[in-house]
């Protein structure tokens, strides 16, 4: 199935000939959009930290195979998750030399769903429509993490604070990991073309320099203040109760006026992580 060069060394596979051999085409409606620009997907591996463990790549959406033959070119085993049906069979049948060298699995499912393997990082094209979902199950796995994203979501992820782009999620994500957006993707880089760019996003993993006991209850706060981030802290801790499950958020304004009275002052988009998990203890001590 792979063309080799005059040293021996096989070269990758088309992209476009995988799509025909699978007889498929990208469905918007169904969020598929295969990436066929083979420039991008030769970089997309070498996004890696230098020091990740590449032993079992676990990649999630593996489409017609384009980026999991590049995958298996740097990695000892590699896992592809792929909920289409047909599109899983094709992928048994174009690396059954592999799979039968133990090399390759393929996990016929929703990614959201199946049990996944003890994997070493994941390298992956994901669904958009299930992106946001798909990077919080794979993020507390700590885990370094080289993922594709629409362009304003991997911006949104990688914001730092104070910026129009940080928000509820670049607090969530910069909790697991360092983030930082290092390829801008054109649509025309697949087929069919999406409406938007896209970003590839490296996510490191490593432990925050704060410490959070309840990490339900953090994202819950961050996300109740990020509702109202138009306004002070202050504000923002009395209009949400509902939704951060406060019982008594006048007794926690009270207590950060105590500590730190200028963290009332500010505004939910200000704020670092740390910030947060500061005004998350306290709230936690006075306000549950």
């Amino acid at each position: 199935m792979t063309d080799t060069t005059p040293d021996g060394i096989s070269e990758p596979r088309d992209p476009d000939d995988l799509r025909r051999r699978a007889g498929v085409r990208g469905d918007p409606d169904r969020d598929q959009h295969f990436l066929v620009d083979d420039r991008v997907l030769d970089r997309i591996p070498t996004y890696l930290p230098e020091d990740a463990d590449a032993t079992h790549l676990l990649e999630i959406g593996g489409g017609t195979g384009a980026l999991t033959d590049r995958l298996l070119r740097v990695a000892d085993e590699v896992t592809v998750v792929e909920r289409d049906p047909p599109l899983a069979t094709f992928l048994r049948e174009e690396f059954a030399a592999e799979i039968d060298a133990g090399r390759l699995r393929v996990l016929e499912g929703d990614a959201l769903e199946v049990d996944l393997p003890d994997f070493s990082a994941s390298v992956s094209n994901l669904p958009y429509g299930i992106s946001s979902e798909i990077a919080f199950r794979l993020l507390p796995e700590s885990r370094p993490l080289v993922l594709m994203f629409q362009r304003e979501f991997g911006e949104r992820m990688a914001a730092d604070p104070g910026t129009d782009a940080y928000g509820r999620l670049s607090v969530t994500a910069q909790h697991y990991a360092d983030v930082e957006v290092v390829e801008t993707v054109p649509p025309t880089a697949f087929d069919p073309a999406p409406a938007v760019e896209s970003a590839i996003v490296r996510l490191r993993p490593r432990e925050p320099d704060y410490t959070v006991d309840d990490e339900g209850f953090f994202f819950d706060f961050v996300k109740a203040l990020f509702t109202q981030r138009r306004k002070t802290i202050r504000n923002g801790i009395r209009n949400t109760a509902h939704i951060s499950g406060l019982s008594d958020p006048d007794a926690v304004v009270d207590a950060v006026e105590e500590r730190n009275e200028d963290l009332l002052r500010a505004r939910a988009g200000s704020l670092a992580p740390e910030a947060f998990a500061e005004l998350t203890a306290i709230a936690d001590e006075h306000g549950r």
